[in-house]
């Protein structure tokens, strides 16, 4: 039965099977069970200990008689107040009435008396037996083992994962073995399927031993089904997610050598106590990073249990919108939130897996993939900017304050640095993704004239199809195209926020007073312009002969990005005064509150001639690359 079951793994995935024979071995399997009982057992035993008996105390939680006492304390401390403060008062006039304070203070030591009365009773004295809620006890009980055991499984499923993929996909590189899977007639599909599933595989069997006691405990707290089996299939995804991650860094960090597995697993360990810290504070997703924090099973994890958290307020996560659509209202608006974030970004994560497994010098993304990738990083920052939160608490000059209210261009303001950190994050990825190095460029340059021979039309159209779709030409177009990408929404948003404006307020007081629409807009373009610049300087320094070339890239860049505004700041020109000189950095924003049209406008011509002449020489460069061995024989002699 056992050997059929195993053919028909091997027949599904050759690969599941082979890892399956080299890990789940009667020794390693037994000591991962023994293990998953051992901590169920002690996590048991460590909460029993706690067990009320003979000595449990009035005061305790579980006490039903401690509560009269409780609330009689509660009903004390109100009237002793009361009488201190008429007290207070007496003392203070000018009628002084002995006999009235001395009323007074006999009544508050008879409060005091009664109160330490029931003070040493509730902490000096045992409940009795038949007043324990014994039946409150044991539910509690269970639902402490039962969430101790959901964030265990988190870590161990994440951490521990992460870190067996690509420590396997170190030592299959160091072994030279992967190359051999490489050539293997089985799919990339396949391959790192049965990869996922079978390099964790006793991790997974510790996990599916400690399911049945989860899922009793689960019962016993008097927790939904519907929400264990909510969790069950949040963490399925986000295992799913963070294990094609971890692949497709394996392959990325080569240069890591032996420290990629803890690289990846100490990132992942470091996201979710992060996360978890944020959940634990409140759920707080009215911003375009809501995206980001979906990617951690813990604000899920503690809607779905509240008390995981006590100070959770999972009200805030059902205010959760997407382009105003209230998909937090229920249950299944947000699972469905969760796990279509999961699958859209694993399916990008799996489209460079594919790449960089037949081929590990290939980019992770063609050039028509990053279209759709920036288009769709657009569609979620902006699809939760735009919430319906009272977000904005007007403020009076007389110190009175109206309530709030929800303004769109206030959340968009607020939300702006969202947009540009992670545009900014992408694109600068881009241009090092899809920037082609020397070789592919000379290969491009070489033998793009024999492409244009079989095609029909004309050259000029068959060289800016290469340039907006080929792997090796250029990535110049490419990065243009999504630079217009990321600016048609900050653009547009621009021309109508004065028409959104259906408030008096100050929140775009920036735009009317300060900036201006045309100067944005203009700054807009200089932010353009200054991008295509660094993308062309990157091309340029990829097209060296040194086999440092990247480093090069990376250190020109940098230098162009940062060294004009250190230098500006250390010279003590602020844009106020030098409004120019900021409008020529990589930071064009800060000088252009103070800058005229005119100014702007000449900037901008400065920016271009650079761009130009830049690309000039990429050309120059690429030309000269391009020529072919038996026209430089013929030239030289």
């Amino acid at each position: 039965m056992m050997l059929n079951f195993m053919d028909k793994i091997g027949d599904w995935n050759p690969q599941l099977l082979r890892e399956i024979k080299g890990r789940l071995k009667v020794f390693p399997a037994a000591i991962a069970c023994i293990t998953s009982l051992v901590g169920q057992l002690i996590l048991f035993l460590y909460q029993l200990r706690e067990i009320p008996g003979e000595k449990y105390q009035m005061s305790g939680n579980y006490c039903r008689i401690g509560e009269t006492y409780k609330q009689q304390i509660n009903e004390i401390y109100p009237q002793i107040n009361k009488l201190q403060q008429q007290l207070s008062v007496l003392g203070k006039s000018k009628n002084y009435d002995a006999s009235a304070i001395q009323s007074l203070t006999q009544q508050i030591d008879q409060l005091k008396t009664q109160e330490r009365n029931i003070n040493n009773i509730l902490y000096n004295q045992y409940c009795p037996l038949n007043q324990i809620d014994m039946q409150g006890w044991w539910r509690d009980h269970w639902e402490y083992i039962f969430l101790s055991l959901t964030v265990i499984f988190v870590f161990t499923l994440l951490v521990a994962g992460t870190y067996l993929l690509i420590n396997n996909l170190a030592q299959e590189e160091n072994r030279g073995t992967l190359n051999f899977l490489r050539l293997s007639p089985q799919s990339e599909t396949t391959i790192l399927t049965g990869k996922m599933l079978g390099v964790p595989i006793l991790i997974y069997l510790a996990v599916a031993v400690a399911i049945p006691f989860h899922l009793l405990s689960g019962r016993a707290a008097n927790i939904a089904f519907s929400h264990i089996l909510s969790f069950y299939v949040i963490l399925a995804a986000s295992c799913f997610f963070f294990y094609s991650a971890a692949l497709l860094f394996g392959f990325l960090s080569r240069f890591f050598s032996g420290f990629q597995p803890w690289l990846g697993c100490g990132t992942v360990l470091i996201f979710l106590f992060v996360t978890m810290q944020f959940a634990s504070s409140g759920p707080h997703l009215d911003h375009a990073a809501a995206w980001l924090r979906l990617f951690s099973p813990f604000d899920m994890t503690a809607y779905l249990f509240p008390n995981l958290f006590r100070r959770y307020n999972w009200q805030l996560l059902e205010q959760i919108q997407f382009f105003y659509l209230p998909v937090g209202k229920s249950l299944i608006g947000l699972l469905v939130l969760n796990l279509v974030n999961y699958a859209l970004w694993t399916y990008w994560v799996w489209h460079g897996l594919k790449r960089r497994f037949r081929n590990p010098n290939s980019t992770m993304l063609s050039k028509g993939q990053s279209y759709l990738l920036v288009t769709y990083l657009q569609l979620l920052l902006w699809g939760f900017t735009l919430q319906s939160a009272k977000n904005y608490y007007p403020f009076y000059p007389s110190g009175t304050s109206a309530p709030a209210y929800s303004d769109l261009n206030y959340q968009v303001t607020q939300n702006f640095a969202y947009i540009v950190f992670f545009n900014l994050l992408l694109l600068f990825s881009l241009i090092a993704i899809l920037s082609p190095h020397r070789q592919a460029v000379q290969d491009w340059a070489r033998y793009r004239h024999q492409n244009i021979s079989r095609r029909q039309g004309s050259w000029q159209n068959y060289l800016l199809q290469d340039l907006i779709w080929g792997e090796k030409s250029p990535a110049l177009v490419t990065i243009a195209i999504n630079l217009v990408i990321v600016t048609i929404p900050l653009v547009i948003w621009i021309l109508v926020a004065l028409s959104l404006k259906t408030n008096n307020n100050n929140s775009l007081d920036w735009l009317v007073n300060e900036v201006g629409r045309f100067r944005a807009i203009l700054g807009v373009v200089l932010f353009i312009c200054m991008m295509m610049i660094y993308a062309t300087i990157t091309q340029i320094m990829l097209m060296m002969k040194n086999s440092k070339r990247s480093v090069w890239a990376i250190g020109t860049v940098a230098a162009a990005m940062f060294l004009p505004p250190t230098f500006l700041g250390m010279l003590n020109l602020h844009p106020e005064a030098y409004s120019t000189l900021w409008l020529l950095s990589s930071f064009p924003w800060a000088g252009l509150e103070y800058a005229t049209t005119t100014t702007v406008f000449v900037a901008l011509l400065s920016e271009l001639t650079v761009l130009v002449l830049l690309n000039l020489q990429l050309k120059r460069q690429i030309k000269i690359a391009g020529e072919s061995a038996t026209k430089a024989l013929l030239a030289t002699s």
